[in-house]
């Protein structure tokens, strides 16, 4: 698995990136409630530039949530669109640790908490050491209540993400070295987690492309 795009539209950001043989090219825009509009020219111009067809990837990655809700759906269904009209495999990747991994290449810092503001008093909060281009999990992707915020061993942690709303909260639970807020997952970082997600044989089919939304409510209102 050598050629992969991945697409990112969780957050207020959208971005695209093509995956070729350990090279990455990316379109990045901070574009908050237009990924709808942009992601599908943005795709179509990265593989025009690189000279590739969507025939010739080996597969599709996205960033599965948590996130924004119409965002993570943007991403999910521009997935399965591609890949049905392609025939290719796709994999979905937390968004969380695509956020701890970007943040990761700009501040070179192993241990990271990232978390995204949930509104409803609660945010999206994951875990992760990052080496390598990889983001191994100390705590999978949950959603809390800032004042109950689930243990972690001791490190020295930094938090990034726009769940920084509830620094206080963060700091008082976890300390941390460095925090940044406006941190955003990059859709380079998407692909760099799919490469070993695709090696370890977990690419799925396109109508198994799904979100992943963390909170009931918000599934549950979108259904009626």
């Amino acid at each position: 698995m050598t050629r992969i795009l991945a697409l990112e539209t969780a957050g207020e950001t959208c971005s695209v990136a093509l995956l070729d043989d350990g090279n990455v090219i990316e379109r990045f825009e901070h574009a908050p409630r237009r990924q709808t509009e942009l992601v599908l020219p943005m795709v179509e111009g990265l593989l025009a530039d690189a000279g590739v067809r969507l025939k010739d990837l080996d597969g599709i990655a996205f960033g599965h949530g948590p996130g924004a809700f119409t965002g993570v759906r943007v991403a999910a269904a521009v997935t399965q669109g591609l890949a049905f009209s392609a025939d290719l495999p796709v994999v979905g990747i937390s968004t969380l640790a695509a956020c701890a991994l970007s943040a990761q290449a700009r501040q070179a810092h192993s241990h990271v908490i990232a978390c995204f503001d949930a509104r409803m008093g609660e945010l999206y909060l994951g875990a992760y050491e990052c080496e390598d281009g990889a983001a191994s999990a100390i705590l999978n992707d949950g959603l809390f209540n800032p004042d109950a915020l689930p243990d972690l061993p001791s490190a020295d942690w930094m938090i990034i993400g726009s769940g920084l709303v509830y620094q206080d909260a963060l700091v008082a639970a976890y300390g941390a070295s460095r925090c940044i807020i406006d941190a955003h997952p990059h859709a380079k970082a998407v692909a760099q987690l799919a490469l070993s997600a695709f090696e370890r044989g977990e690419g799925v089919s396109a109508e198994q492309a799904q979100p992943v939304y963390l909170r009931d409510q918000v599934i549950q209102g979108a259904v009626r």
